[in-house]
């Protein structure tokens, strides 16, 4: 727990108490601030204490100096909540607690900030970076978005470095919050809902950015046109940009084509082996990490040391197992097309099985990849939407359910062949979480090793 002593004798507002929310409430009582909560959902209230516990429409907003939102609760779309609207007009600044956490321990000598976002791969990224500083020794902590949140992380020692994985709704929430690098890895239309439109959400991710100044490094990813246009919008503030890509070779930045990662275009490292790094959206994340990892000093050997002992994250083309010649991968973070496509550009001859609550936009645009499947196998509320696009290009089956999905495709499948997890949905209409849907195909599979003889 880091105290927020900067906050000593104010009142500060605390709505949201989640995963975020709580460990904020904490920080602040510890640093001696005196604090006012509430969370519309009573189960968040159960067990804390009610000295804290107040209604919002009885908050005192005069006595406020500040009101710390969880990402979670609306800040302008669809529409603001009622507490961000009474704030508003009692004057009271709104934040979040990666702006408080970054205003508490900015001070402490030699401590930096890398803050990750993008549509699609900030975890792996996060993950990746942390494990490489790891590997060379580096006093890490790792948080934000991704595991632990930031009051929850260890406090700062001299030369600690802070990797953060933040989402959009963090970054609408923070202020003057300033990393030493920035990461934006690619941008493609995600939670619309709560940006209004493409443009709302592209301006969410680019706040990330707002603070630094010429001496912070900015790294952009070049696969997609929305970035290439961030990255010619900070060049013109004065900033320096590190362009770095999975598909072509960058002169004046980073690459790892076909995993070859380059410096500059000269060759550092092969990446293509290494199996929890396969495909090109894996080589521009690690060619992010690169990036980053010689930004903060690493010699091009520190740079590349821990890329191959890297273990992976679960549910992001994660390899299960193999069961007579077969690939079984849990790629059920893939939760729209978007984040579909690498697994389907990665692997041949897939046996597919997909769907769940389906996002705008559908799997139209995977189409340039549906001569690598087999078969799809289509569960959840988007299996007769799913199958009225495949059903001209693909042999499709409604199994409705993952476990009978997995049954059908693990029994047609032949060895050279994989089963794919990769929903191209989110998971809401049968799983509570991407984790659960993740979790119950790793259970489906390893159950089928053991029936098997075969470890998974």
């Amino acid at each position: 727990m880091i105290p927020l002593t900067h906050m000593s004798g104010q009142t500060i507002g605390v709505f949201g108490l989640g995963q975020t929310g709580l460990p904020t409430v904490q920080a602040l009582l510890e640093g001696g601030a005196r604090v006012i909560a509430w969370d519309d959902n009573e189960a968040a209230r159960t067990g804390l204490d009610p000295d804290f516990l107040i209604p919002v429409e009885d908050w005192p907003w005069a006595e406020m100096s500040r009101m710390v939102l969880s990402p979670g609760v609306p800040f302008t779309h669809p529409e603001p909540h009622a507490v961000v609207l009474a704030a508003g007009e009692a004057n009271v600044p709104v934040i979040g607690d990666v702006e408080l956490f970054w205003r508490e321990v900015r001070s402490t000598p030699n401590v930096r900030f890398v803050g990750i976002t993008g549509t699609n791969g900030k975890s792996t990224t996060t993950a990746l970076l942390h494990h490489c500083l790891k590997e060379a020794g580096y006093n890490v902590q790792m948080g934000g978005n991704i595991g632990r949140g930031v009051f929850d992380l260890d406090p700062p020692g001299e030369n600690t470095i802070y990797v953060l994985e933040l989402s959009s709704y963090q970054l609408d929430l923070i202020v003057d919050f300033e990393p030493d690098i920035a990461i934006l890895l690619n941008l493609s239309p995600d939670h619309i809902d709560r940006h209004g439109d493409f443009a709302g959400y592209v301006a969410a991710k680019m706040r990330l950015f707002a603070s630094m100044d010429e001496t912070s490094i900015c790294i952009v990813g070049q696969d997609d046109e929305p970035s290439q246009d961030c990255t010619k919008r900070l060049i013109a503030q004065g900033l320096t940009v590190t362009p770095i890509s999975g598909q072509e070779v960058q002169p004046k930045g980073i690459s790892a084509t076909a995993g070859l990662l380059a410096e500059k275009g000269r060759a550092v490292a092969d990446l293509s082996s290494i199996a929890t790094l396969q495909g090109q959206h894996n080589w521009q994340n690690a060619a992010a990490v690169y990036a980053a990892l010689r930004a903060l000093g690493l010699s091009q050997g520190q740079a590349t040391k821990g890329f191959a002992s890297f273990p992976g994250l679960p549910h992001r083309m994660e390899p299960v197992a193999v069961i007579g010649g077969v690939h079984y991968i849990n790629d059920s973070k893939a939760t729209n097309a978007d984040a579909t496509a690498p697994a389907l550009k990665t692997f041949d001859r897939i046996r597919w099985i997909a769907g769940g609550r389906e996002k705008e936009g559908g799997i139209e645009g995977l189409a340039p990849h549906f001569g690598k499947i087999i078969k799809a196998y289509l569960i959840g509320e988007a299996a007769e939407n799913f199958a009225a696009t495949l059903e001209p290009y693909v042999p499709v089956e409604i199994s409705g359910t993952l476990p009978r999905a997995f049954i059908a495709a693990s029994e047609e499948a032949r060895p050279g062949e994989t089963v794919l997890l990769a929903p191209a949905c989110s998971s809401f209409d049968q799983f509570e979480s991407f984790e659960r849907r993740g979790n119950a195909f790793r259970a489906l599979t390893v159950s089928l090793a053991d029936r098997s003889g075969e470890a998974a």
